[in-house]
């Protein structure tokens, strides 16, 4: 008999103790083992609108809720004796009668609590809802037109229904249950909110981008695999997945919380599995599961070839770290696979691959060392050009693009640079970065740009790979080395390429054009919509900090307008205090509330500019009673401290910007160091997206802090 494990069933188990979740598993397990097994003493739960749900027991306490339908057994639901049953009670699973999906949907007379009336809040949907005759027609949800008497009784200040002017078939065709449609047609954004939590995700998600954009996602038209087989359909493969043996439902049991590892949004699943002619690309805002999607082409990858090599890589240790983590989740019914996996991050990859190819490791200059002989260069040459423009152009330009020689520094175009300088000004300049150059060769050290290029070197027209597929995440923030150096030693052929990212994250590389160095993405660049980690409300607020799209310098866009999120919360909280006393009691007042509502220290993150600002930080924890920990250390039980850089791949329920002072975001440091217009443009829109990424850390709840005035980018957030 086939075992079906529904997401519900998984959420629910995360939310028992460790020993009831050993317990529930062991059931489960025996369930699969033998359905007929007495011991299990199921019985049809009565009361309940769907006739299949059948009750499990597991101990005196502790019920599993199962569907049974034809030979198979699904694990819909684990829970504590009553509220297992009420379950039960509120839902049925069927198939829909328009998209074909099979959907877990709530009973509409079952939802009481949706009959209480809900505090209004702040419109936060750029669509109305329609015209002003659709309002008025909002009476009457069947003909779309309401009396006279209805429109004279009408107060004045009604809420506006957003989804009149959908009729019954639209709504039926983005999945909403029968049931519901009257409800959806006459609901407000207030009320919508409530709604959407009990509507099945994928017609939840259609009427939020209705609402965010006026108009609804175009239907998938079912393949006729799905249509015979409802478990076959998109939809219905989020929520549900046959499991293929006791390996695969003990793996998908193992971490309860990780949904992600199980269950994929069509829309994931579609570039997950898709197979590309060429180099390819996943966009999306904070928390759409770009990673997700890195993760799962990994996956597909390696089931398609037993033999396949895969490297996952991404800028730094602790998201290489992470991606590590994650990936376990993913083979842990077949830890084997993870053996042909190299996780690592770029630098770390140059590194094995220069020993590899010469035998000998690299040694590294140090950044003080470049610095020092940049200025003793100009020092020699009597140039007065500033420090920070020779820093700048060494960076960016000369190592950035590894130039050797004068005649290239003279025609490289520059990307990016609005200091034009002419022929004989690079001449002049050229001698300084030539005896950096030198007197690097002679201390036997390269920088990290020159490590890249020389592997780049290495593995050009070798016709041999080291890898037959590699995936980036977090791609944005590649610079020009570490392009061409994946690009090298990426095989010929299908799917060599992924990249994962996101414009609107990018905080530590200048803009410059991949498809000119043979990189070229274009039609095969897909953007993620839905977002599953941050609260409609904090994605909201961190959204004003960025542009509705952005545009990379191949003309790339990312469009972030009609992106939804599938969970409602609070509003975030800005606090501008008069005095750091003040901003540390308000901060230390949060995290001691936050505790006393039942959220771990461990699940809370605090986020500063930089490390200048971390006592404070610090000093806010303290006055609260907990103990802070920094990023990546091991078996902390406190918040996390850190500054805002090192909060990429991270996640909290709860977060802390603080230090958002007026001349502290946009840093100061980095405004004074800035050599050129273009640059000053670039300093304001990373240090912008610095807090963006800070801020969607959060899942439930966000505060951000300063001292009055504040940063000018807290006004953004708090606009509208």
């Amino acid at each position: 008999m086939p075992t079906i494990l529904a997401d519900t069933f998984t959420s629910s188990l995360g939310k028992l103790s460790n020993a009831e979740q050993k317990q529930a598993k062991l059931s489960a397990f025996d369930l699969q083992a033998d359905p007929s097994r007495p011991g299990l003493q199921m019985h049809r739960v009565d009361k309940s609108r769907d006739p299949n749900f059948w009750s499990l027991r597991v101990s005196r306490d502790l019920r599993i809720i199962v569907h049974r339908s034809g030979d198979s057994v699904l694990l819909a639901y684990v829970g504590h004796h009553d509220d297992a049953y009420d379950w039960a009670i509120r839902r049925r699973i069927e198939v829909h009668p328009t998209t074909g999906s099979l959907q877990i949907a709530e009973v509409r007379e079952a939802v009481v609590e949706l009959d209480r009336p809900r505090a209004a809040q702040q419109s936060g949907f750029d669509f109305d809802g329609g015209t002003d005759a659709d309002v008025e027609g909002a009476g009457d949800a069947t003909s779309g037109r309401g009396s006279e008497d209805d429109r004279r009784s009408a107060p004045k200040s009604a809420p506006r229904p957003i989804f009149v002017a959908l009729d019954g078939e639209a709504l039926s065709s983005v999945g909403v249950p029968q049931d519901w449609v009257d409800d959806i047609r006459q609901a407000s954004e207030d009320r919508f909110l409530d709604l959407a939590e009990h509507l099945p995700p994928e017609a939840a998600e259609a009427l939020l981008v209705y609402a965010a954009t006026g108009q609804l996602p175009p239907a998938e038209p079912a393949s006729a695999e799905a249509q015979a087989d409802p478990f076959q359909h998109p939809d219905t493969r989020r929520r549900f997945r046959v499991l293929d043996g006791a390996e695969e439902l003990a793996a998908a049991l193992e971490w309860p919380f990780e949904k992600w590892a199980v269950f994929l949004h069509p829309s994931q699943r579609a570039v997950a599995e898709r197979r590309f002619r060429g180099p390819a690309r996943v966009a999306g805002s904070a928390g759409t599961g770009k990673t997700v999607v890195a993760l799962h082409r990994v996956m597909a990858a390696l089931r398609a070839d037993p033999q396949a090599r895969v490297l996952l890589t991404s800028f730094s240790d602790p998201l290489a770290a992470a991606l590590k983590r994650k990936l376990k989740v993913l083979t842990a019914a077949r830890p084997d696979m993870l053996e042909r996996v190299l996780v690592a991050p770029f630098l770390q990859v140059a590194k094995q691959l220069h020993t590899l190819a010469t035998g000998r490791e690299p040694t590294l200059a140090s950044n003080a060392l470049v610095d020092s002989l940049l200025r003793r260069g100009a020092e020699d040459a009597g140039e007065t050009a500033s420090d920070n423009f020779l820093r700048s152009e060494w960076h960016h330009v000369v190592d950035a693009w590894q130039i050797t020689d004068v005649e290239t520094y003279g025609t490289i175009p520059r990307m990016g640079r609005k200091s034009r300088l002419s022929a004989s000004r690079r001449a002049s300049l050229w001698p300084i970065f030539e005896r950096v150059r030198t007197e690097l060769a002679q201390r036997a050290v390269m920088t990290e740009a020159a490590l890249f290029s020389a592997v780049t070197d290495a593995w050009t027209n070798r016709g041999d790979s080291p890898f037959d597929h590699i995936v980036v995440d977090e791609a944005q923030d590649l610079g020009v080395a570490e392009l061409r150096m994946l690009a090298a030693i990426a095989p010929e052929g299908d799917d060599a390429l992924f990249f994962a990212g996101d414009l609107g994250q990018r905080i530590f590389q200048q803009p410059f054009s991949w498809r000119g160095l043979g990189v070229d993405v274009r039609g095969r660049s897909s953007t993620l919509r839905v977002n599953y980690r941050t609260s409609h409300q904090i994605r909201r607020a961190a959204d004003r900090l960025l542009p509705q799209a952005l545009r990379d310098t191949d003309g790339l866009e990312d469009d972030r307008r009609g992106v939804v999120s599938v969970f409602d919360g609070v509003e975030p909280q800005i606090v501008l205090a008069e005095s750091e006393e003040d901003e540390t009691t308000a901060v230390a007042a949060f995290l001691m509330a936050q505790v006393e509502a039942g959220t771990a220290p461990a699940e809370i993150g605090l986020f500063v500019r930089d490390n200048s600002q971390r006592p404070r930080a610090l000093a806010a924890v303290a006055a609260a009673g907990l103990c802070g920990a920094e990023t990546g250390e091991a078996d902390r039980t406190g918040p996390i401290v850190d500054t805002m850089h090192l909060a990429k791949g991270l996640e909290f329920r709860s977060v802390v910007v603080l230090g958002c002072d007026e001349d502290a975001l946009p840093s100061m440091e980095r405004l004074s160091s800035v050599s050129d217009e273009f640059e000053l443009d670039e300093v304001m829109a990373t240090e912008r997206q610095l807090l963006y990424v800070a801020c969607t850390r959060a899942r439930d709840y966000l505060l951000v802090t300063g001292v009055s005035p504040g940063s000018v980018f807290i006004e953004e957030m708090a606009a509208g």
